[in-house]
Formats: structure tokens, sequence, C-alpha cells
């Protein structure tokens, strides 16, 4: 991993040859603006259905034997884990709460939040996933509602349902996150909160995310991540304003690979976390 960090500056050098190689473009278009793209699944419930990518389903399906393995695939996943529940517990109560969480995978912060005394529903659209977090729940024990759904499509049955929402490290890989997030409008009660965490789009962000967990150190699967799908902060605070949210904090997540370990930061210019409330 010291490599990595070696490498680091040339990676920032280099980044005008390898951005228009791995990302297709140098000059992007603020994301949410393109068509839906149905991604070749049968919708069952609802047109809102299709807004996801049937690739994307299948290679965090793929995974999902391995999700709970904290040092398989999804390693880095076990160490941002911790940081994400304590930036959620921080400021929100949590006792008592209904909490949803969306794109939960096979369920570690579904699970943690579970244990911190929230009544969790639990949404995923990669039958593998789901089908993992169900059978995880019943090792372990802990209560969590796991649903074969759209969040879009919750939000059409049980608006004003939840005091916590949750959605981490998932816009990035649907095709229309603001529509993630106005349906996460819909779902909270007033007063409720909505955390988020997602990867910026810079050049330091192509550069350790795609470049270097994927290419060289290899802590994530090749293909985790198109730099062209990342979020800029300021793309995040609108779509948030425009569905009704007021932001309330923007805050960095560092991960150290070679600690396995995280830790929250100023620096927003990779991966960050965001809270917002809905009045």
């Amino acid at each position: 991993m010291w490599t990595l960090c070696l490498l680091f500056p040339m990676l920032l050098q280099a980044r005008a040859r390898w951005v228009p190689a791995f990302a297709g473009t140098t000059e992007l278009a603020p994301r949410g603006v393109s068509p839906l793209y149905n991604g070749g699944m049968t919708t069952t419930t609802s047109p809102l259905d299709d807004n996801f990518s049937q690739a994307e389903l299948d290679k965090f399906g793929a995974l999902a034997n391995r999700w709970w393995d904290p040092d398989g695939p999804q390693k880095a996943l076990h160490a941002l884990n911790p940081v994400r529940l304590q930036y959620v517990r921080d400021r929100a109560r949590l006792p008592g709460a209904t909490a949803l969480d969306v794109g939960c995978g096979g369920g570690l912060l579904s699970e943690a939040l579970a244990r911190e005394g929230a009544h969790v529903t639990a949404i995923d659209l990669a039958p593998e996933l789901v089908k993992v977090g169900r059978l995880h729940k019943l090792e372990s024990g802990v209560q969590v509602d796991y649903q074969l759904r759209s969040v879009e499509s919750l939000a059409e049955e049980r608006p004003g349902s939840f005091d916590v929402i949750t959605c981490m490290e998932m816009l990035e890989h649907v095709p229309d996150p603001a529509s993630i997030i106005r349906a996460c409008h819909t779902l909270l009660k007033p007063g409720g909160q909505l955390f988020l965490s997602t990867l910026n789009r810079t050049p330091a962000a192509f550069a350790l995310a795609i470049v270097g967990a994927e290419y060289i150190a290899r802590l994530l699967p090749k293909g985790t991540h198109h730099y062209k799908e990342f979020i800029r902060p300021a793309e995040l605070a609108r779509w948030l304003r425009d569905a009704g949210f007021q932001l309330q904090d923007v805050t960095g997540l560092a991960y150290e690979p070679w600690r396995q370990r995280a830790r929250l930061t100023s620096r927003t210019d990779v991966n960050y976390l965001a809270s917002a409330v809905k009045p």
C-alpha cells in the first residue's frame, strides 16, 4: 500500500492522459441530466423501478457470497462501516427510530443500525444481496426487514414513514441519483434525516479510487467504479435542494488501507458523507 502513496503524485500529474482513457472524456456534463437507462430488467411494480443498471446489479450480486468476509472483496466496506455508523449516530437518535437503508447490499450498515436500537427496513435490487442479508440475520439474530425493491416504489406505498434514511455508496451506481433523493424525501417524516455517502468527481478521486484501489493495490475489483458517475458536492447539494431538503453537513471520509481503518476528515476530494433534513 505504500506503493500507492509513493505513486500518488505521479497519478495526479498523469491525470490528463488517464482520465480520458478510463472515463471517456475530460469534460463531463453534470450528473442527473441524461434519460434513464432501463438496464434490461423487466419492471414489476412501477415505471420508476427502471432506475438501475443491470450490469451494476450483476457486478455486486457476484460479490454476495463474501459480503460479510472482512478480508474479502468488500474489505474496504468493512473498514468504512464503523465510521459511517458514527456519522449517523452523532447526528440522529437511533434507539426506537424507524430507519431505511437504501441500497443495503448484504446488510453491513443495516445490521449496525439495528444494533443501535433502530427498527430497520433494508432494500436493494440485487436478489443475491438481499438473500445474503436475510441469511446473515438468521446467524446474527439482528432484526432487519430486507426487501427486494426500489426506493421509488417504496415511496409510492409508504410516504412519511421513516425518521432516518441512509444511502451509502449507491448514488454513483444508478442512472438518476436525483430520483433516489426525491424518493427519500417522500419517505421521510417531517424533521427526518437523510445520510448519504459517495465519491467526488476529482482527479484525486480518480487516482485513488480507480487507478490506485482497482488497478494498483487491487483493493476493489476492476470496474467497481466509473469516473463519469462520481458526484460533486455542489451537484448533490442541488439535488437535495430541488427535492426539498436542507443540507446540514458535508464531511470527508478517508480510507487508510495500510491500517484497514477509516476516519472522518475535512477533505472531501475523494470520499465524502453528507447529511440533510426534511423540514
